[in-house]
């Protein structure tokens, strides 16, 4: 059996903040994000709004879309590092919202690559012949983590959210193989160090803290060697390739790692001129997006693909139909 995607749907708060905005609350301007990062503007949840609110949104959107009703899930990821509360589970929480009373629930935490660790394990669930209608969510509110006096890291996030349902098949379509790996011995350069069980108290404040530099160096280097894996395991090659959905964090790694590998612009989806990184949401709000756009077509083979905190990095080869 394989993973077939049935539906998608995206979910984004109302408020924009552009780069114009932010340089009246930190030393910036628009000219430094737009050269260092491609982005323009992005989304910003308000204090009422969490996680959970911006991924049932998405979730209603995608089930929609597939035809399917919140009974008949049989379990839903929530991919996600800024979840409501410790526990219960954003999932957990989602789940009580859709009323899919007959769905196990749990949530899943890679961080940006949160969404490529999600579709990997939904694809073995149902690969498995565990499960049969699975509900995938990325979402994050990760504004709400930000020092806005940093200009390193207040320009870059934004809030979001991006889901798919997934449903078994016996076509050869949907998730064709997948890869995911970690490199924790680099955590400490991507940490939210404050309010878990080492800092409950939040000491060290609960903001995110970077260093760009080797968070960049880590992105380019092991974006490039998910793609190669996945399509070294199928024996695919990059010209067989209609999309490549990268994690919307910086437009210049992507842009290097296109050119190295060969993939032309045409052939890349970036949106995150509109939205910033939004974490976990990034390649499913992507994913929809380019699907509304046709920019995708049954029989199309994509590459999602994402890094981030943990650090870690994951691919998936996705045959659309």
């Amino acid at each position: 059996m394989k993973a077939r995607i049935i539906g998608t749907g995206s979910a984004l708060p109302p408020k924009v903040v552009t780069n114009d905005d932010l340089a009246k609350i930190v030393d910036t301007n628009d000219a430094w994000i737009r050269e260092r990062t491609g982005i323009q503007e992005r989304r910003v949840s308000d204090a009422a709004v969490a996680t959970s609110d911006l991924a049932a949104l998405a979730a209603e959107k995608a089930l929609k879309a597939s035809g399917l009703k919140p009974e008949e899930l049989e379990l839903i990821i929530v991919c996600t590092c800024s979840p409501d509360m410790l526990f219960p589970s954003t999932a957990c929480i989602l789940q009580g919202s859709l009323k899919a009373v007959n769905a196990a629930a749990f949530d899943l935490s890679a961080a940006c690559s949160g969404f490529n660790f999600g579709l990997t394990t939904a694809a073995s669930f149902i690969e498995s012949g565990k499960f049969k209608n699975i509900l995938l969510v990325g979402a994050d509110t990760l504004t709400k983590y930000l020092d806005w006096t940093d200009r390193s890291t207040c320009t870059l996030f934004g809030d979001g959210a991006g889901a798919v349902v997934l449903q078994a098949t016996d076509r050869e379509v949907g998730v064709l193989t997948s890869f995911m790996m970690a490199e924790g011995q680099l955590g400490p350069v991507l940490t939210m160090p404050g309010g878990g069980s080492r800092d409950p108290e939040e000491k060290n404040g609960r903001f995110i803290k970077m260093a760009g530099k080797e968070v960049f160096k880590f992105a380019v280097r092991v974006l490039e060697t998910s793609i190669k894996k996945i399509l070294e395991s199928t024996g695919k090659t990059v010209e067989e390739i209609d999309l490549f959905i990268p994690h919307q964090a910086n437009v210049r790694i992507i842009d290097h790692v296109s050119k190295k590998m060969g993939l032309p612009k045409e052939k890349v989806y970036v949106n995150l001129h509109k939205y910033g990184n939004t974490s976990a949401a990034s390649v499913p709000i992507a994913l929809d997006e380019a699907l509304a756009e046709g920019r995708i077509k049954s029989g199309d083979l994509l590459i999602l693909s994402g890094f981030g905190a943990g650090l870690t990095y994951g691919s998936n080869l996705v045959k659309w139909g």
